[in-house]
């Protein structure tokens, strides 16, 4: 288990010459150095390799948003159960930022548009609820929590 877990680490440190400009993962100075990163590298490489979560920026294209608990979430699928998903979580007060910047809703506005993020990606674990009362199903989803209006740019904006 050990030599994967390795050869895991290992290959998400190669240079981001080996993807096209998009680093296969992440290093720890991914985020200092500019390196981007896929949803798909994200959730299947970064964050299920690394408990703490791995930071970086984070390139997608928003194929859905949704908002829960005053949270707007912004999603690489259409389905955000995929487990391909990447799921930007944007807390109400950055979100108003945002909206500023942009001058319309944040969803609206970033709607099948590129987006870069810097933070952090988590895998978190999302329980199912019935009748207000958690069930033991669950499913992961891998979030990246942004913490400032600054860390989100849009491609061509």
């Amino acid at each position: 288990m050990n030599a994967i877990r390795i050869a895991a680490l290992a290959a998400l440190a190669l240079p981001a010459s080996c993807a096209g400009g998009v680093a296969p993962g992440p290093s720890p100075i991914a985020a200092q150095r500019g390196l981007r990163i896929a949803p798909e590298q994200a959730v299947m490489n970064a964050a299920a390799v690394a408990p703490a979560g791995v930071s970086a920026i984070f390139e997608m294209q928003v194929r859905n948003s949704g908002r829960q608990d005053g949270i707007l979430y912004l999603n690489s699928e259409a389905d955000y159960r995929d487990p391909r998903c990447l799921t930007i979580a944007i807390a109400a007060p950055i979100a108003d930022a945002l909206h500023q910047r942009f001058g319309t809703a944040v969803d609206q506005h970033l709607s099948g548009k590129t987006i870069a993020v810097r933070g952090t990606a988590r895998r978190i674990r999302i329980h199912f609820y019935s009748s207000g009362k958690m069930t033991d199903k669950y499913y992961y989803q891998t979030q990246v929590n942004l913490k400032a209006a600054r860390h989100l740019t849009v491609s061509g904006e």
